[in-house]
């Protein structure tokens, strides 16, 4: 049982009607839709003091788009009238209904919104942590990594490239896949593919989840003379060797490939915080908050509800997910603090932009039964289209900005 809060002897950090942990897209987004909706007396727990736009990083490690493109100070993103706790949210008592912060101070709160997204566990293969940024190993899901990677693209000219997919759920899972298209279209382009040898690992049966996709990118890969590896995933890394262990979990093997390029994706997981509170659901062994998955509602704490990467609902975690979640969760917040039941629901819609060349995007973009839902009825989503990639690089970006930040979109 909880301590009562009354007799904590541990500072307080003082008290909000809402408290939203983590001000990225799902927690900005959700914050600056309850400030439009009237809500008052929020406080947001971030202590980062950088904004980062990061579905562009794959365009960074592609060499299509600067890394600054991606960056803004987060205090111009937080909406007015909202207290920003620069801090490090470490606990959350539901019972108590606090969350202790970073030094020990405690925050209390009415309802909480959970969006402190998700952690990379470099740690997790083993020598993963020590090579990623050295020896020849780069990776687009970090800001401090992702230029490196276009660094190692146009700077090789023969030798065996692997991009690896981690076995755990993931930020933008198409992601792990489109920085090898990009690579494989630049080496066509510089006519030095036919001297590359790239691996693909995929830890799935197949490339992609949704069959009429899936049906494209087995002929993208195809077209590029990449060896895709299904049901394999990286286990461990050599950096001062430059070989890559890729384990085969349907024949139980694992082959050692030695290396001219490495593309890490590390395994992912709720932050080790929220996997030790009573949040996390007790069905996902990642930690990863519970939420009902069309209510976003926690379904043992009614004034507690998740979004975005560190809720657990069988969706892709992408932003185009946040953008369709953040005003269920505001909705339905709403609805409960005025004494009602949640009345939104979100259908598990997801987005994955594939760019599949450096001029050429599949906008894959399904529901919780892996049904298409186009946002462009008119076009062909399995076609491979410039107009699509141009909408990512130069649409998205202030979309996202300007729209979905401000809680217009």
């Amino acid at each position: 049982m909880a301590a009562n809060p009354a007799h904590s002897s541990r500072p307080t950090a003082g008290r909000h009607r809402v408290v939203v942990i983590g001000g990225g897209s799902a927690g900005t987004s959700v914050t600056a839709r309850l400030r439009r909706a009237g809500v008052t007396d929020i406080g947001l727990v971030e202590p980062s003091d950088t904004h980062w736009y990061q579905p562009l990083w794959t365009l960074v490690g592609g060499g299509q788009a600067p890394l600054r493109a991606t960056r803004r100070p987060q205090v111009s993103v937080i909406p007015d009238g909202v207290r920003w706790i620069r801090r490090h949210a470490v606990a959350v008592d539901p019972e108590a209904r606090t969350v202790t912060l970073s030094g020990g101070e405690e925050l209390g709160y009415e309802y909480l919104v959970m969006a402190s997204g998700i952690q990379l566990d470099w740690e997790a293969v083993p020598g993963l942590a020590e090579a990623v940024g050295h020896d020849r190993v780069c990776s687009n899901y970090a800001p401090e990594y992702a230029p490196r990677t276009w660094d190692l693209i146009r700077g090789m000219r023969s030798g065996t490239a692997v991009f690896t997919h981690p076995a755990t759920p993931l930020k933008c899972g198409g992601a792990p896949q489109k920085i090898a298209y990009l690579a494989a279209d630049h080496w066509r382009k510089q006519k030095v593919l036919d001297r590359i040898r790239i691996i693909l690992v995929i830890p799935d049966p197949v490339i992609f989840k949704v069959p009429d996709w899936a049906r494209t990118l087995e002929q993208v890969a195809r077209r590029y003379g990449i060896e895709v590896r299904l049901r394999s995933e990286m286990t461990a890394v050599d950096g001062a060797r430059r070989e890559v262990v890729i384990t085969d979990h349907t024949k139980g093997t694992a082959e050692t490939v030695p290396y001219d390029l490495l593309h890490a994706v590390p395994p992912q997981s709720a932050p080790d915080w929220v996997k030790a509170s009573p949040l996390a659901d007790p069905a996902s062994a990642l930690g990863f908050v519970a939420a009902d998955r069309h209510t976003l509602r926690h379904p043992r704490y009614p004034n507690v509800f998740a979004l975005g990467d560190v809720a657990n609902l069988p969706t892709s975690k992408t932003g185009a997910a946040v953008r369709k979640q953040a005003p269920v969760v505001a909705a339905n917040l709403v609805d409960v603090m005025k004494g009602g039941r949640p009345s939104r629901r979100y259908d598990g819609y997801t987005s994955c932009p594939l760019v599949t060349a450096r001029d050429r995007m599949l906008l894959a973009e399904f529901d919780y039964d892996l049904k298409p839902t186009p946002t462009f009825p008119f076009i062909d989503p399995f076609k491979e289209r410039r107009d699509m990639w141009v909408f990512k690089r130069y649409v998205l970006p202030p979309v996202y900005w300007h729209g979905m930040l401000t809680g217009r979109l």
